[in-house]
């Protein structure tokens, strides 16, 4: 056995130190790929149908994404209540574990299927059509998807969403963008959350922002206090007119 890491060669390499299997990582990376990329293809599949569905029946879905703690439940409340007098809205939760968020949802007047994800990151496209299934709301009805709290994984995941929307609190740091751009990469919005507590905090909007669209040129953002109400209107404006563009589409 090799008396340097136990692996148990017994050859010769360049520095003396024997890895009869020294091709093994190269093999396990090249797995690994293939592996991501099948599973992809058949998440992207099951998007384009989830797709399909919500075009047929006229819902018009976002998926929610941002790490926890940014303020997406709350957010969610008050959307909710200023729409539901217009629009039907439903929501699809992930989360872990609990029920805790389905159950502030439903308070807040929405019909609502929690996906527990126990290990998993995120929800896929799998996932998410059968909550469609589940929820079944009538056509030209809002999905809200509250993605599971993650700044990495669901950014690589279509779930068949017409947009995905980025939420970003003031109590994280403003470089977020530039530790995951994946995310920000891949959002339409990002909506900077709990600008009420900017007098309590050393916060660089500016510098945010410009780190936001370093990443994404195209990103719209929105500055809104889900707990104030300070820039809802203009999400709910947001929401509207996308939610008309699609439908004359």
């Amino acid at each position: 056995m090799c008396t340097t890491c136990g692996c148990g060669g017994t050859g010769a390499t360049l520095d003396g130190h024997a890895h009869p299997n020294a091709q093994e990582p190269a093999r396990i990376g090249r797995r690994r790929v293939s592996l991501e990329q099948n599973l992809l293809a058949k998440n992207n599949a099951l998007a384009a149908l989830n797709r399909q569905l919500c075009a047929a029946r006229g819902w018009f879905m976002l998926n929610l994404v941002s790490s926890p703690g940014s303020g997406k439940t709350t957010l969610l409340e008050q959307t909710i209540q200023r729409l539901k007098d217009d629009v039907w809205v439903a929501v699809i939760e992930g989360d872990q574990q609990t029920s805790q968020d389905a159950d502030r949802i439903k308070a807040a007047g929405a019909p609502a299927v929690q996906i527990n994800t126990g290990k998993g990151c995120h929800l896929d496209a799998h996932l998410v059509g059968h909550a469609l299934e589940v929820l079944n709301p009538p056509d030209g009805a809002v999905v809200m998807i509250e993605n599971v709290g993650n700044l990495v994984c669901p950014a690589a995941f279509d779930l068949g969403e017409d947009h995905k929307v980025v939420i970003l609190s003031v109590t994280e740091g403003e470089d977020k963008p530039l530790k995951y751009p994946d995310m920000f990469a891949a959002s339409d919005l990002m909506l900077l959350n709990k600008v009420d507590l900017l007098p309590h905090l050393r916060y660089d909007v500016s510098r945010c922002l410009a780190f936001a669209r370093r990443v994404n040129p195209d990103i719209q953002i929105l500055q809104v206090s889900a707990q104030n109400g300070d820039g809802l209107d203009a999400w709910i404006g947001w929401i509207e007119a996308r939610r008309a563009a699609l439908q004359k589409a």
